[in-house]
């Protein structure tokens, strides 16, 4: 009897205790178990991705026989990696989660309708093709139309004995942009100095000093609403223009086709493909309601989606392949 009166004091003494404990325990936090990797917060999702980028093959529709004998579309293509090609151009846009794409018709509204970018390059003359397609006014309202409701168009031009410069300048001019039948940047030989523009990279487009070879160019005129973006000496090399909810970018020369891209052909000293890519960075930052990510970037190496800034999953830089180029047509412009 009495060990069991002890017995029943003494569990009346712990018993406080162990819901003092109980409480105290209950107050503590849970130690999260997760892994340091598990705990990484989650990288924001690439604005771009699968932003579609859209090549005209209309205004410039050349073509020759391929190896096979059959007859493919050349010169600024997508596909085409021979010096005179864009591939490595796509490349850039595919860097950065955007696709490709090539109209083969005239451009109209309902046909442009998905695609965020469109990009002419160098239109045909007769001696570059025998059944040249002009600009005409009814493709500028089209072009016009889809730029106001947000597209993104870029015109690159060249010098006037190898493109047509008279009609584009009909869309361009609705810009307040004018491409001038000129010949700036002649190149002679191996003199590539003549072709030296530098950039010194205080905005809003190159952040970064460049140094880019441009081959026989043409030049621009601007008056509102488009603005100068780039000049050289006393010529305008690019230009742009807000016009609606879309933007327009125009330059002088089709600066990114493999041939002076990269230095294969170049001293180390030219940067096309550097500063490409903080030009296609930007031209995606136009497309409306895509443009959420910073513009300025500390580094080059941190303008695509390689910036562990913006990605989950990204190498410390943008890699682009750099295939042999192929030396077939390369004085071809």
């Amino acid at each position: 009897m009495g060990n069991r009166r002890r017995a029943g004091r003494g569990w009346r003494c712990i018993y406080p205790l162990v819901l003092l404990a109980l409480f105290c325990l209950l107050r503590v936090p849970v130690t999260d178990a997760r892994t340091p990797a598990d705990k990484t917060p989650a990288a924001a999702p690439n604005p771009w991705q699968g932003a579609k980028v859209t090549l005209d093959a209309w205004f410039n529709s050349q073509r020759r026989k391929n190896a096979a004998g059959l007859m493919e579309y050349f010169h600024y293509k997508w596909d085409d990696s021979t010096d005179t090609g864009f591939s490595q151009f796509a490349n850039i846009f595919h860097s950065f989660g955007a696709t490709t794409d090539t109209l083969y018709s005239a451009p109209a509204v309902e046909k442009l309708t998905g695609s965020q970018l469109y990009i002419i390059v160098s239109p045909d003359i007769p001696a570059k093709n025998p059944n040249p397609h002009y600009v005409q006014a009814e493709d500028a309202d089209q072009v016009v139309q889809w730029v106001k409701e947000g597209g993104v168009l870029v015109l690159m031009e060249n010098d006037p004995a190898n493109a047509d410069i008279e009609h584009l300048d009909v869309l361009a001019d609705r810009f307040g942009i004018h491409f001038d039948a000129v010949l700036r940047h002649h190149v002679i030989g191996e003199q590539l100095a003549l072709g030296t523009i530098a950039v010194n990279g205080d905005g809003p487009v190159f952040f970064h000093p460049h140094v880019f070879f441009m081959k026989d160019t043409c030049a621009i005129s601007v008056k509102r609403p488009a603005v100068a973006l780039v000049e050289d000496g006393a010529d305008t090399v690019m230009a742009t223009a807000k016009y609606g909810k879309g933007t327009v970018l125009a330059v002088v020369d089709p600066w990114l086709y493999n041939e002076y891209i990269d230095d294969h052909r170049l001293p180390s000293r030219y940067d096309n493909l550097e500063g490409g890519k903080e030009l296609v960075r930007w031209l995606l930052q136009q497309i409306p309601e895509r443009s959420t990510a910073p513009h300025r970037a500390r580094h080059v190496d941190e303008i695509s989606p390689a910036g562990s800034r913006y990605w989950a999953v990204q190498p410390p830089s943008i890699r682009i392949s750099v295939p042999v180029i192929k030396p077939a047509d390369s004085e071809q412009r």
